[in-house]
């Protein structure tokens, strides 16, 4: 193949390329995708699990999120919550302590109500939780 091919091919790719990049600039710039953020009491249904945050504690020994669940026999009620605060996403620690109820198993028919415990953390957090490749997030 000569060398004026080559060049053409590869402006032809580029001219290419550089479509295909407008056409997806042009979708993301028209997503108008929005994130629900809840209050804390409501729930909300992800897949089998019906959720909600009742409360959410800050303080020097941990942020403590009290929160209701429902849904699977025999799930881990810790399995699934993070804590957004800034740009750090922080899972669930093994901490318990006097004053927190600690998160079991769930039932399918009664409302299991326990304590998530975070790191400690300063200022505006949300609570997110994840199942079935589904998120809900609660903030205060």
């Amino acid at each position: 193949m000569s060398t004026r091919k080559l060049i053409l091919t590869a402006l032809v790719c580029g001219l290419a390329i550089m479509l295909a990049g407008g056409v997806k600039l042009f979708q993301t710039a028209n997503n108008d995708k929005k994130i629900e953020i809840l209050a804390v009491g409501q729930e909300a249904v992800l897949g089998d699990m019906t959720v909600s945050v009742k409360a959410i504690e800050q303080g020097a020994q941990g942020t403590i999120v009290t929160v209701q669940m429902m849904g699977v026999d025999g799930a881990d009620a810790n399995e699934g919550w993070r804590l957004l605060t800034g740009a750090t996403v922080l899972q669930p620690t093994k901490q318990v302590s006097a004053k927190t109820v600690s998160c079991a198993t769930l039932s399918i028919n009664v409302a299991v109500s326990c304590d998530v415990v975070f790191a400690p953390t300063t200022g505006r957090v949300t609570v997110a939780y994840l199942r079935s490749g589904l998120q809900r997030q609660w903030a205060r």
